[in-house]
């Protein structure tokens, strides 16, 4: 019963179709040739209207084919505008995180340099670095050719930062805040020297006697000064957090502060706003 039912709807269907499809036929008649039905739309109801009916307009043919392959050009532009932003972020997030690497690996190196020298001596630029410490009649590489360099800056330079506690004690703040209140220990005594009176001041001072270095005038040294650490030249705030920090500029790596107490969880992806 089901079956037939549903037999009757359709040839119902198709009886309307048949009439409207009459009654349209003398209004498509009248029309210029040029303006014949060309919609793939109406293709199933061809027959009805004209069963003589041929498309021979060409030129119109090539017509909607230019217009169908713009639409496509059209709906490929707007989906690539679409996920432009997630682009460029990832983007963004992958030289962040290879910065970071790179940073790391020099805060080894100086590390590896300061423990050579026995804490008397610090480097006084990258290539230092780059040409390793002496083992015989050979040098040890201590750092790789790659990690020389810094993705977020223009010239790819290094800013050097010196042994200075005004320099590296808002870095270090951050550091202790990070780390719920506790400044991590260095990893060797030899390091110590370095930072002795910049823990005293975090332990004397509050946070607000701190001063934040300004992001615009900061000193920009690439080479020839002892250097306890580096950082970037970019201003730019970050996609990702390293150490709570979300600014390049301030992101400071250094082999200070990664002893007992440290945070093995350094990088974070912030939270974007809309």
């Amino acid at each position: 019963m089901m079956e037939t039912t549903r037999r009757f709807s359709i040839l119902d269907f198709g009886f309307w179709i048949s009439q409207i499809a009459a009654l349209l036929r003398p209004a498509f008649h009248n029309l210029n040739s040029e303006y014949k039905i060309h919609n793939l739309l109406l293709c199933p109801f061809f027959p009805l209207l004209n069963t003589k009916y041929k498309i021979q307009n060409h030129k119109s043919e090539r017509g909607m084919t230019m217009l169908a392959v713009m639409a496509v050009m059209t709906l490929f532009a707007i989906a690539l505008l679409a996920v432009a932003p997630a682009v460029q972020l990832e983007v963004q997030r992958e030289k962040e995180l290879e910065s970071i690497r790179r940073g790391e690996d020099v805060a080894e190196a100086i590390q590896k340099f300061i423990i050579f020298h026995q804490g008397r001596k610090l480097p006084e630029s990258i290539d230092q670095l780059l040409e390793g410490l002496p083992q015989g009649t050979k040098k040890t590489q201590i750092l790789r050719a790659s990690s020389a360099t810094d993705p977020l800056s223009e010239d790819g330079k290094w800013r050097l930062i010196k042994p200075d506690p005004k320099t590296i004690a808002a870095f270090a703040k951050r550091v202790q805040n990070y780390n719920n209140g506790v400044l991590p220990t260095n990893p060797t005594q030899l390091l110590d020297r370095y930072s002795i009176v910049l823990v005293n001041t975090l332990d004397t001072g509050t946070e607000g006697e701190i001063e934040e270095p300004d992001e615009e005038n900061f000193e920009i040294v690439t080479d020839n000064t002892p250097f306890i650490g580096v950082a970037s030249q970019s201003r730019s705030k970050s996609v990702l957090s390293y150490y709570g920090v979300e600014n390049h500029s301030k992101w400071v790596f250094t082999p200070l502060f990664r002893g007992t107490g440290a945070s093995s969880f350094r990088t974070r992806t912030r939270a974007l706003g809309p």
